[in-house]
């Protein structure tokens, strides 16, 4: 048994981070800078979309892309059960209202071929999440988006690295949200991008981001001089800080060699766990790159003399934190009472979020950190076996 406990998604830090964060704070420019504006930029990029836009989280730019993709009062967005409750939330907090569709149990990604049943004349959007890092089924979603006059605005909170057929998550839909909150592949400790080609969109999300000041605000205390703005819209404190932005400028720069580690602990967990009366993640869709952000196992329950939570615990005992991703959001006091759901309301969400176990999966590990999950794993599952 290790000697310390190993913290699920502890964050990869570098001296080049640090540096940058020292000279933002020398610099006596701290808030929103030329940092955010060089990481907008290079995020832009990276993606290949027109524009990019930094926010304080992945949920402001998620309820943000609601506000001016429209939504109003009696609106329903298309969405999964299966994902974090920000997704959700940030229907709601526009005033709309979600509308959740059933996972395939293999991708644990939204059912594209449900959602057909689930439209109506209210429906104004699909919000597909891109779980674990995995690429939802794009074709199929926009099919429908475009035979039905919606719009698709993609969570992409776990997916920086993902591609989808030639083209990278954050170019496909009309907007699309990305996560560098601490446990992500690209940490800024909090922290949120929007990508859009949509000069409109685009604009709007910047304004709303900053109070709904006129373009350009950030600048009135730079040495540009003193500039009067306008209040566009009542907008809201959601913009990024450089320091956040000078971390992300380093992070983004590793992003591909920290996707290609995670690879290599991937594979050893294929590996170690194949006999183990666990489901392993199953193979990335052809086409597709996953961005390998969450290791998810399902304990096979019917093989274990424990429940999962039982699972959990003894491997807390074992020194290895973990996580769950998620409890299907129907199960959740909120949305089971607001909306009287039944736990079979969605069968597939259901058997995941009773089965499933987040590995650690940081490029921070060693490789012996990685040996250690796995004998933990290992002994555990084989004590609790039927």
């Amino acid at each position: 048994m290790r000697k310390t406990f190993l913290v699920f998604g502890s964050p990869d830090i570098h001296e080049d981070e640090i540096k940058e964060v020292v000279a933002c704070l020398r610099s006596g420019w701290i808030s929103t800078g030329s940092r955010v504006a060089q990481f907008e930029e290079m995020f832009k990029n990276y993606i290949g979309s027109r524009y990019a836009l930094a926010l304080n989280s992945c949920t402001a730019g998620l309820h943000l892309s609601m506000l001016v993709a429209g939504l109003k009062p009696g609106d329903e967005v298309i969405t999964t059960p299966m994902t974090f409750a920000a997704t959700a939330n940030a229907i709601l907090h526009a005033g709309a209202q979600p509308v959740f569709v059933d996972i395939e149990r293999s991708t644990m990604n939204i059912d594209p071929e449900l959602i057909a049943a689930k439209l109506s004349p209210k429906t104004k959007a699909i919000l597909p999440v891109h779980l674990c890092g995995r690429p939802c089924n794009m074709d199929r979603i926009m099919e429908l988006a475009r035979q039905n006059n919606l719009l698709v605005i993609e969570d992409a909170a776990h997916a920086i690295e993902a591609a989808y057929k030639g083209k990278k998550i954050g170019t496909i839909g009309d907007m699309t949200v990305f996560s560098f909150y601490v446990t992500k592949n690209l940490v800024t400790g909090e922290g949120g991008m929007v990508t859009t080609d949509c000069e409109d969109y685009a604009e709007k999300i910047q304004t709303y981001g900053l109070h709904g000041m006129s373009k350009g605000a950030w600048r009135r205390f730079s040495d540009e001089g003193f500039k009067h703005y306008q209040i566009i819209y009542p907008g809201f404190k959601y913009n990024m800080m450089d320091i956040q932005a000078a971390i992300g400028i380093h992070q983004l720069n590793r992003l591909d060699a920290a996707l290609a580690r995670r690879e290599e602990i991937w594979k050893r967990y294929d590996e170690a766990f194949k006999n183990l009366p666990v489901d392993t993640p199953a193979p990335p869709e052809n086409n597709t790159r996953h961005a390998r952000h969450l290791y998810t196992i399902l304990v096979k329950l019917e093989d274990l003399k424990a429940d999962r939570d039982t699972i959990q615990q003894a491997l807390f005992e074992e020194q290895i934190g973990t996580g769950i991703h998620y409890i299907s959001l129907h199960l959740h006091q909120y949305y089971r009472e607001r909306y009287r759901f039944k736990a079979d309301d969605f069968p597939n969400a259901r058997f995941v979020s009773e089965r499933t176990i987040s590995l650690p999966l940081s490029t921070k590990l060693t490789d012996d950190d990685v040996q250690d999950v796995i004998d933990a794993v290992t002994r555990v599952l084989e004590r609790y076996s039927r």
